[in-house]
């Protein structure tokens, strides 16, 4: 069971990997491969997200003629979830579990630091490891 002050900073999978909005569907997947990542998440210049691709978005394209330059806008999943790092862990994994949310991307808080960028990615597979761990 997950505690009440558990929080999603806890548990989730810290260092996202971004792309920027102008990478080829055949950089992003090589991206992933470099880093050994099912997905990364979509940036633009300013570092402000717009998007998420996962292996399946890449994997859906494979048997597309010229796959490799399609666009991150042609790849991404077309809403992206977002979470606080101070979310309690429990309301997180039920959102996931009732909206059939594969990743939430973790946003750092806005006038702290880097201001709302990209700090971390919460899957139900870390939701898992963390409880486990316990």
């Amino acid at each position: 069971m997950i505690g009440e002050n558990m929080q999603v900073k806890d548990a989730m999978s810290r260092g996202v990997v971004t792309v920027p909005m102008d990478a080829t569907a055949a950089e992003v997947a090589e991206t992933m491969a470099n880093r050994d990542v099912s997905a990364v998440v979509a940036v633009d210049e300013n570092g402000e997200t717009f998007g998420f691709v996962s292996e399946m978005d890449i994997l859906s394209r494979l048997g597309n003629k010229n796959w490799e330059i399609a666009s991150i806008e042609d790849l991404m999943a077309s809403s992206v979830k977002t979470v606080n790092p101070d979310m309690k862990l429990k309301d997180a994994a039920k959102q996931m579990a009732e909206k059939h949310i594969h990743r939430l991307i973790v946003m750092s808080e806005e006038k702290v630091g880097a201001s709302y960028r990209p700090i971390g990615i919460l899957s139900p597979v870390d939701v898992i490891k963390y409880l486990v761990q316990k």
